[in-house]
């Protein structure tokens, strides 16, 4: 009885891995074999959300995936997140952390009281509004997917917010990389730190950087603008809990309100991850482990496929019909975030530079 109930999900978790398998394909195909790259700058997840709302839309989806989408979408995403945190090592980015850190944190708070003023404005839904705000400030797809959940968002405003992140995120990761080129006159430092702040995703900023190592032969470029990214995506660690308290708040008559009832308990996962990480890092260093950095590769790959899975079962939840009727307003506040953490990150880094160089 016990594995009749759990087999119940296999359909849906297969469905969602052929469709990540297509959007890997896809990915290859477009990336390398049409435009020529070593490694695609197109993000897999966004071929995999795109494959599923196609299908999703144009096939009826059988009640007897739903349930193992639904598993996808809600802890097979975690898992994902989880994952993420063993690529990440914080004591790389000592050399520049005096900036970035702070860089990320204005950042973030200037497009949080600028979505608060729109929301006012142009009466769109809360949740979209957060969903849009994580995305632009903390890590694009990846933020927005953990903080639906938290916040009770629907499925619509979930693809719709992704939506949102990926246009503007493939317009920022195009044009920016030439556009700081010239800004700052070719300082890899500072052009590094400005791509890895402010485009949303992390497959966005390493393919930003990657066309800027490309045109410009700024490999360091690359690498500053990468560890900046993996820095702002721990953020999430506080984003998430903050945002899931700011909207929980004013449901305290309803029932009794705790921050342990809303707090993202897998956030603690991706810490513990970070933490693995680093004394693993210290250990096997030490000890010459080579079965270590596979072990990280293989972590890394794994939430990949996580992460582009849970994409592919949010895509084939998506109603194009249920999107339409939001209207453009939320597209009209993504814009405006782009644009504000953009201006805002030029802004702290003059100002940087007025006073510390």
């Amino acid at each position: 009885m016990y594995l009749k109930k759990n087999l119940v999900f296999i359909p849906g978790i297969v469905l969602a891995f052929v469709l990540y398998t297509l959007s890997q394909g896809f990915n290859n195909i477009i990336g390398i074999e049409i435009l020529g790259y070593d490694k695609s700058p197109i993000s897999t997840a966004m071929i995999a959300i795109l494959l599923g709302i196609f299908f999703g839309n144009v096939f009826k989806v059988r009640d007897g995936f739903q349930k193992g989408l639904d598993f996808t979408r809600e802890y097979i995403l975690k898992l994902g997140i989880i994952c993420l945190g063993i690529q990440l090592k914080p004591f790389e980015f000592l050399d520049f952390g005096k900036i970035a850190i702070p860089l990320i944190i204005v950042s973030m708070i200037s497009v949080l009281i600028v979505i608060k003023l729109l929301i006012k404005k142009l009466k769109i839904p809360t949740r979209m509004a957060y969903l849009i705000s994580i995305g632009s400030t903390v890590c694009g797809t990846t933020a927005i997917v953990a903080t639906a959940p938290v916040i009770k968002a629907s499925k619509n405003e979930t693809s719709y917010a992704i939506a949102n992140i990926t246009l503007f995120g493939i317009l920022s990761m195009l044009i920016y990389p030439y556009f700081a080129n010239f800004y700052f006159d070719g300082e890899s430092l500072l052009v590094g730190l400005f791509l890895g702040t402010s485009i949303h995703e992390t497959s966005q900023v390493a393919a930003a950087g990657l066309i800027y190592d490309q045109q410009f032969n700024s490999p360091e470029t690359l690498n500053i603008a990468t560890v900046t990214k993996l820095i702002r995506n721990t953020f999430l660690v506080i984003m998430i809990p903050l945002f899931a308290f700011l909207y929980n708040r004013g449901k305290v008559k309803e029932k009794n309100y705790s921050i342990l009832n809303i707090f993202p308990y897998f956030v603690l996962g991706f810490v513990g991850m970070i933490i693995l990480r680093n004394i693993g890092d210290q250990f096997f260093v030490i000890n010459s482990e080579n079965n270590w950095i596979k072990t990280i590769d293989f972590v890394k790959s794994s939430s990949k496929v996580f992460l582009t899975m849970a994409m592919a079962a949010i895509g084939l939840s998506t109603n194009i019909k249920d999107i339409r009727k939001m209207g453009y307003k939320p597209f009209l506040v993504g814009f405006i975030a782009m644009l504000t953490v953009g201006i805002v990150c030029i802004l702290t880094i003059e100002i940087y530079l007025k006073l510390f160089i």
